[in-house]
């Protein structure tokens, strides 16, 4: 019971970090120094996207599945929970790299928004 609870925490962690990679910038936007935190967070998301590895949560995830003796799973967290959802057929390097490019792009949109913002407030409250 307990490793099935914590399979399911790794489960809800590793959302969250998703989520947190792609819109963390929002954040970043209000509470400036979480630029230190989110900047590797979102470069790591990419290039996990972009070189077809696994994250070590979903490792950890199988092993405490596999401790509560349910069923752990062989592709990544997105091709396991995500896809099914977003891409019903599968993941393909293809998806994973526009998914790369996606977090990317959104990172860099949203950074440069930022950016310009911040040097509004700067021009506007010397």
């Amino acid at each position: 019971m307990l490793y099935s609870f914590l399979a399911d925490l790794v489960v809800v962690l590793h959302f969250a970090f998703i989520v947190f990679v792609v819109g963390g910038a929002v954040l970043v936007y209000f509470k400036r120094k979480l630029i230190w935190l989110h900047v590797p967070c979102a470069l790591w998301g990419a290039w996990i996207e972009f070189s077809g590895w696994l994250c070590p949560l979903t490792p950890l995830e199988n092993w405490l599945r596999q401790r509560a003796n349910e069923v752990g799973y062989s592709e990544s967290f997105v091709a396991h929970y995500l896809m099914p959802i977003i891409y019903p057929s599968g993941l393909t390097s293809n998806v994973q790299i526009a998914l790369g490019l996606i977090v990317v792009f959104v990172n860099v949109v949203m950074y440069l928004w930022i950016v310009r913002r911040w040097r509004a407030e700067r021009k506007t409250h010397p």
